[in-house]
């Protein structure tokens, strides 16, 4: 993690340098050690120095979180930092990735030491239980936005793709669904009552990494839940030049989206809620069997939900009905 040119902040804010300089903030708040085996140098230079086991891919991801846009300006800070890191292990969990290192970039409106201290609280608490390196990064000011690359490693030809989707394949999701999308409408004052579970699903999702190692040799094709499951599945269908039915009744739901669900008549929470989290993948039905010991073997779940088609696009069967649902799901623009 490397600091930028001294034009920020501006001369005359004396209190930032006060409270807390570049170096400082690195030195007191990201810099761990011993570093793995696998880490020759971290944080502290230009650049980091990493090597990766022989006959395993590199699997990389970024993701960037704004302020006001992935979370409440004044989420607590210890929820954020997991969140930030969590999310883009999911991205590696996805291609069936063991995590190994991530990179950090911070973009902070000032140098608070109590928010500084719980968030990165949160980010080592879950990279030390995924053992995973902070290994460089940035520090600059300006408004509250949070970039993460998260790098990994995958046996050579193992990697889980998008685009592996096949005609008959079983559409399976590791978890409940829906959550993540209650917890944030009950924080927005949408639903009058609370769930401290579905609340905790949204501030801090579970990366489903080890079942991503276990789909190497199982499944077909991959991806995290992260912009609700109806769009999310819609890339992997795009991606396979194929297309799916989803049997609305077989969706995985908790006890709380149920509620909310027979509550509202808001059916739609499960396929288009986001930050989920939990892994959609396909796997022929003659792998099933195999797929059932591996995963009870390991205490990982799994639900299937439909099926994938040769006719494109998304259909959904709800009772009698089957609806086209090819749009829904969440976008940035």
């Amino acid at each position: 993690m490397k600091c930028g040119p001294r034009k920020w902040p501006p001369p005359d804010d004396k209190n930032w340098l006060d409270r807390l300089d570049e170096f400082d903030l690195i030195r007191r708040f990201f810099t761990r050690s011993p570093l793995r085996g696998q880490t020759r140098l971290g944080v502290g230079d230009d650049a980091a120095l990493l090597v990766a086991p022989p006959g395993q891919a590199l699997a990389a991801s970024v993701d960037t979180l704004v302020s006001g846009v992935h979370f409440f300006p004044d989420v607590d800070p210890v929820s954020l930092g997991h969140k930030a890191l969590a999310v883009n292990l999911s991205d590696l969990a996805a291609m069936g990735a063991e995590p190994a290192w991530v990179l950090l970039a911070l973009t902070l409106p000032e140098a608070d030491s109590d928010w500084l201290e719980g968030f990165a609280r949160g980010w080592f608490e879950l990279a030390e239980s995924y053992k995973v390196d902070l290994v460089g990064g940035d520090t600059t000011r300006g408004p509250l936005a949070i970039t993460v690359q998260a790098l990994g490693w995958v046996p050579e030809g193992k990697a889980l793709r998008r685009s592996a989707a096949r005609p008959g394949d079983w559409i399976c999701v590791s978890g409940p669904l829906g959550d993540a999308g209650l917890g944030l409408k009950m924080l927005q004052g949408e639903v009058a009552w609370r769930d401290e579970s579905a609340i905790e699903r949204l501030l801090r999702p579970v990366p489903r990494v080890a079942l991503g190692v276990a789909l190497r040799e199982l499944a077909h094709a991959c991806i995290d839940i992260s912009d609700g499951l109806a769009q999310d599945l819609g890339h992997v269908l795009s991606a396979s030049g194929a297309g799916a039915i989803v049997d609305w009744s077989a969706l995985p739901v908790s006890a709380a989206v149920r509620d909310y669900m027979e509550d509202t008549g808001d059916w739609r929470l499960p396929l288009c809620g986001g930050d989920d989290y939990e892994l959609c993948f396909t796997v022929s039905p003659q792998k099933s069997a195999e797929l059932e010991r591996s995963l009870q073997k390991n205490n990982l779940t799994w639900h299937r939900i439909g099926t994938i088609e040769q006719q494109q696009g998304l259909r959904l069967r709800k009772g009698k009905r089957l609806i086209d649902f090819s749009s829904a799901g969440y976008r940035h623009f």
